[in-house]
């Protein structure tokens, strides 16, 4: 009997320690509240995430960033808990960092048609150090908010500039009508024979078809990709060159711009484009660099 007793405490002995031993499991981060925006006012007890953080307002706020400002005290990670999520696609941007950089946007603009888009351009927000890659991608996601309103606009509001954006003179002309050719997507592409000159790229035939830019988001991605990858515009350079090659961010304002914006032409929207690059960045985890401005 005795014997048996003991066989049987040795045998709880066993299952306890295995209880104890056991690792204990992970409790899942609270969920993010609706992303901070800087143009919304917050009240005491309102709440915003940013950073991957809950953030609750002691008093009213607006335009006070959690983080960098006593009226918000921290709540804790949320989310993924701090930690991203991996992207299959290798993306620096994860898609609750998208979300938060663009909390008003278009439902047209998805985070897996920029994901399904980034094949087309191997290199983009994918050369470089960690830095400089969080640098490109914040850069391309700083100048496509300027260009559609925070990703809200898919095609070009002044409809009334329609009809200048074919040049008659390509031998090509505009199969798909004069006033076809109007911008459309996050960079928003306009004229013919950027049309044609993207859809040959991308073996796509935008140029008899230009309504799928604004019709299929990661053909939309891609066209913007294909500026940002390709084309100098009035600048020297292209805008990915222009920041893995260390000329800074000022030089993607003047490639895609130029002195429209550059020089004194407008140094509000040059600022507006700077003050974004700059919120976008810091989403990310990094520094903006030098030479910020053109």
């Amino acid at each position: 009997m005795a014997k048996r007793v003991m066989s049987l405490i040795a045998a709880l002995g066993a299952v306890i320690a295995t209880f104890v031993f056991l690792p204990a499991s992970t409790a899942s981060a609270a969920a993010c509240a609706p992303a901070w925006n800087a143009s919304s006012v917050y009240v005491g007890g309102g709440s915003a995430s940013y950073n991957g953080h809950n953030w609750s307002a002691k008093w009213w706020t607006q335009n006070e960033r959690p983080g960098t400002a006593d009226v918000w005290a921290d709540q804790g990670t949320c989310g993924s808990g701090g930690t991203e999520e991996p992207n299959p696609s290798g993306f620096v941007v994860s898609e609750s960092q998208f979300n938060q950089m663009f909390p008003s946007r278009n439902g047209f603009y998805t985070y897996s048609g920029l994901t399904a888009a980034l094949s087309a351009y191997p290199g983009f927000a994918k050369t470089g150090s960690d830095t400089v890659k969080k640098q490109e991608a914040a850069a391309f996601l700083a100048n496509v908010s300027h260009e559609t309103g925070g990703l809200v606009h898919i095609v070009e509001q002044n409809t009334a500039n329609y009809p200048h954006y074919c040049d008659t003179s390509q031998s090509y002309g505009c199969p798909a009508g004069q006033a076809a050719y109007y911008g459309r997507g996050p960079i928003q592409l306009s004229w013919n024979f950027n049309y044609k000159a993207a859809g040959d790229a991308l073996g796509i035939d935008l140029l008899r078809n230009p309504w799928q830019v604004e019709q299929n988001a990661a053909v939309a991605w891609k066209t913007g990709l294909w500026y940002w990858n390709t084309q100098s515009g009035p600048g020297t350079m292209t805008p990915h060159n222009a920041i893995v090659n260390g000329a800074g961010f000022g030089e993607t304002i003047r490639s895609i711009n130029g002195s429209i914006e550059c020089n004194g032409g407008n140094p509000a929207q040059v600022q507006s484009r700077i003050d974004k690059y700059k919120a976008f960045v810091q989403i990310l985890g990094t520094t903006p660099g030098s030479n910020l401005s053109c």
